[in-house]
């Protein structure tokens, strides 16, 4: 009985959020032990995914690792593919001011990229519905910021694009944020003045 109490409640604990902690389980189910064989049990049935070390979901998809590193964002690629200014497959990129470890990782067998930003920076995106939740994604403004920040080129005609989308005030308001020698750049990349 006490079991299915705990597996019962695990299950709601599963069904409320998009990622959780293994120490969650543990403080719902009482015993470290047997909170990680209950993980493991329900991961090998595919009731939850691992995320990343102590980090687990329900949902089968990589972009819930923003979850795991936050505070964080995606963006680049993933944000165009998010606001719908980008076809191509890409790894999910995330982006955190926090201690993560910049770089690749692998997360439900998929590629996932950090890159971390310095906490000044961190700043431009709002949360976007996916599937069943929101994710925070960088708005197109911050996007293109970030692009040309962490010298990633979409290409020419999706740069375009995100002009076109971009309000200058806003897109001016973040470029304040950053030193001269920075929005110099940017308005070469980006070909604006």
């Amino acid at each position: 009985m006490g079991k299915k109490v705990h597996l019962d409640s695990v299950r709601r604990l599963v069904a409320s959020t998009p990622v959780f902690k293994a120490r969650d389980v543990e403080l719902v189910v009482g015993d470290k032990n047997y909170a990680l064989l209950m993980l493991h049990n329900l991961a090998k049935r595919g009731e939850i995914h691992r995320v990343t070390r102590g980090w687990y979901s329900r949902a089968d998809d990589p972009v819930v690792a923003v979850f795991a590193l936050a505070p964080a964002y995606l963006g680049l690629q993933e944000a165009l593919s998010c606001r719908g200014l980008w076809e191509q497959e890409s790894n999910v990129v995330v982006v955190t001011p926090g201690k993560a470890k910049p770089g690749i990782r692998f997360s439900m067998g998929s590629r996932v990229v950090v890159h971390r930003i310095d906490p000044r920076y961190f700043f431009g995106f709002d949360y976007v519905p996916y599937g069943e939740f929101s994710v925070p994604v960088s708005d197109v403004e911050k996007t293109l910021v970030d692009l040309i920040y962490f010298a990633e080129s979409p290409g020419a005609e999706v740069v375009r694009e995100l002009i076109e989308r971009c309000d200058e005030k806003v897109l001016r308001m973040y470029l304040s944020r950053y030193p001269t020698t920075f929005v110099s750049r940017f308005n070469k990349e980006s070909g604006m003045s």
